[in-house]
């Protein structure tokens, strides 16, 4: 009974020993070939090999319609719509057009301006997503340029109790103020700055539903006409000294430029889009 119990450890220790040494044999083998063939580190992406197209946005402005329906009272209304092409991940060349009419008037001490007109306008620039974490991301903060142009028929009543009205384009002398009467087509142009941004809401294959707004500070570069009046210094019926009048300058152009605003040498606009990606 004694040597079958020595035997059987015997035969234990043996089958340990293969066991450990086969074990051995395979971590060895593992760690060479872990040596021999690493885990393929994937190189990092190149932007140059970042395809140049990435598709196109069609955006509805409503934001635009919205606030010329709230500041004209209901008389000015503007449709526009947008279209951006994604470059690069990164760059956005723009083309925006729109229509706008309606009517407006104008009242400022003792002088009135009726104004009713209708035209089409478009703008052209570019903008850039500064956001260089994730780029491939379709959300995007958006910082650009816009340049504009307008062309309006109009027609426009000025009216007023000053007794003589000067400018670069008319001298009207009345003992019962004046009444001047302005229209024909119109054009002007203006530089914008617009920031904002754009959101993917719901993706459907390989086209994709968006929204996002842009901030707009526009400055024009058809300025509004330098009319002048002096009604105390008078000589043979004309003036003997120019200086401004407060409100009389508006009077030579339409008060009113579609895509752009009220007249004047800067304006804010806002834009808030619905739009469908290709």
């Amino acid at each position: 009974m004694e040597s079958a119990g020595t035997y059987c450890r015997w035969m234990g220790l043996i089958v340990l020993s293969v066991y450990c040494l086969h074990f051995a044999d395979l971590s060895a083998q593992e760690a060479q070939d872990t040596i021999i063939n690493p885990t393929p580190v994937q190189p990092e992406k190149n932007v140059s090999e970042t395809p140049l197209y990435q598709g196109m946005t069609i955006k509805l402005d409503v934001g635009a319609l919205a606030m010329a329906l709230a500041t004209s009272e209901g008389k000015q209304q503007n449709y526009e719509v947008a279209m951006n092409w994604r470059l690069k991940n990164r760059f956005y060349p723009t083309f925006e057009v729109g229509y706008a009419f309606g009517s407006q008037n104008k009242y400022e001490k003792g002088d009135s301006i009726v104004y009713s007109g209708q035209g089409g306008f478009f703008r052209v620039g570019c903008d850039i997503n500064p956001l260089k974490k994730h780029p491939e991301s379709p959300h995007a903060l958006l910082i650009g340029i816009r340049f504009g142009t307008a062309v309006q028929d109009y027609d426009q009543r000025v009216s007023g109790d000053d007794t003589l009205l000067t400018s670069k384009r008319m001298t009207f002398h009345s003992d019962r103020g004046y009444n001047v009467s302005r229209g024909g087509v119109l054009a002007d142009c203006w530089g914008e700055i617009v920031a904002g941004c754009q959101v993917e809401v719901a993706k459907v294959g390989n086209t994709a539903f968006y929204m996002g707004w842009q901030g707009r500070f526009r400055f024009l570069f058809t300025r509004k006409d330098s009319y002048v009046v002096d009604n105390t210094k008078v000589e043979n019926g004309n003036p003997a000294e120019i200086v401004s009048s407060p409100f009389a300058h508006n009077s030579g152009k339409a008060i009113y430029i579609p895509g752009y605003g009220p007249r004047g040498n800067t304006a804010w606009g806002l834009s808030y889009y619905l739009g469908w990606k290709f």
